[in-house]
């Protein structure tokens, strides 16, 4: 039975071969999962990800079945040995494995606490649901990745160049109102090492992702021919990329930097003068919501190189993939 959590369960050659397959079924609605159910259980909210797993189970016959704990579903307690005397009224223990037995596999969305990145980095709540299930269970965003975003961001890259191998491309911080989770820029490090990118990382110190994260990247780059390169300078890390990728997230627990930190870096926000120390015909990315003139001026979403939208729709083309490998391989 297979999982998707992570990347690394499908290594560099399954993201190769998810990339392929959800590309040769653009413009293609095959029924390929005709009388399957998904079950979506969501602790977290969201847009893009609930309505592209429900298009994808429906387009391909199929259906789906949305849970939002704590809104019409119990809350669901995941620690083990906890003295159930608040307000979750349930244990995944119970709730998971029941679930299992109604649905052909299950999508899971919960995010990081923000505050002890060991603790996000072990991604509590998904695997548990990994360890009780008896269906496969796939991420829709956990405290350490989002990998189906990872997925989408690569498709749009390989899209638009025709491969991913030695495409430099920069993830950049960006400022924010808050600390936000590091499961998308972890993912989109990770897919873009697995698919053999030349990855340049900027970030104001302070602002480093897991130690467990970047060794995973530098091993995937190290066999897939990439490389992973970690920089405070936007600048430097802009210059030549073809990709550009912005997302904004909250400081390493360890740093010792505080919540105000996300906005003392207003400098970092991605505007024109930015891009233009990319390559000629460099694309713009991110995962949505942006956060306008905070993380990314109106200038660069606005542009035409940007592909935020075509970024977005590729969500459903990797996860009708992703569910065709899970389901019927």
């Amino acid at each position: 039975m297979n999982h998707f959590t992570s990347i690394q369960d499908l290594g560099p050659a399954g993201v190769e071969s998810i990339l392929a397959k959800a590309t040769a079924w653009k413009g293609k609605f095959p029924k390929h999962l005709t009388d399957k159910l998904l079950g979506m259980v969501f602790f977290n909210p969201s847009l893009r990800t609930r309505a592209s797993f429900e298009a994808v189970m429906v387009r391909g016959g199929g259906n789906a079945v949305v849970l939002e704990v704590g809104n019409g579903v119990w809350k669901l307690e995941d620690r083990l040995g906890a003295i159930m005397d608040g307000d979750r009224a349930e244990h995944v223990k119970e709730a998971v494995p029941v679930l299992a037995r109604y649905v052909d596999a299950l999508a899971v969305r919960t995010f990081a606490t923000c505050s002890d990145d060991d603790a996000d980095n072990l991604d509590p709540v998904l695997n548990a649901f990994r360890q009780y299930s008896t269906v496969p269970v796939i991420s829709m965003e956990s405290a350490r990745e989002h990998p189906c975003q990872g997925l989408a961001d690569l498709l749009t890259v390989k899209e638009t160049f025709g491969t991913t191998k030695k495409v430099p491309v920069t993830l950049t911080w960006a400022p924010h109102i808050k600390p936000l989770p590091k499961a998308v820029p972890n993912s989109f490090l990770l897919t873009a090492a697995a698919a053999g990118c030349e990855i340049r990382v900027a970030r104001p110190e302070g602002f480093d992702l897991h130690p467990s994260v970047l060794a995973e990247a530098q091993s995937l780059a190290a066999y897939t021919g990439g490389s992973v390169t970690i920089t405070d300078d936007q600048n430097e890390a802009l210059h030549g990329a073809k990709a550009v990728y912005a997302k904004a997230w909250g400081p390493s627990t360890v740093s010792g930097l505080g919540p105000d930190a996300v906005k003392s870096n207003a400098l970092w926000m991605l505007n024109r003068e930015h891009m233009a120390k990319a390559a000629a015909g460099a694309i713009f990315l991110h995962c949505l919501p942006v956060r306008r003139n905070v993380e990314v001026a109106d200038e660069v979403l606005d542009h035409p190189s940007s592909r935020v939208v075509d970024e977005a729709e590729n969500r459903f083309h990797v996860q009708r993939a992703l569910m065709d490998w899970l389901l019927n391989a």
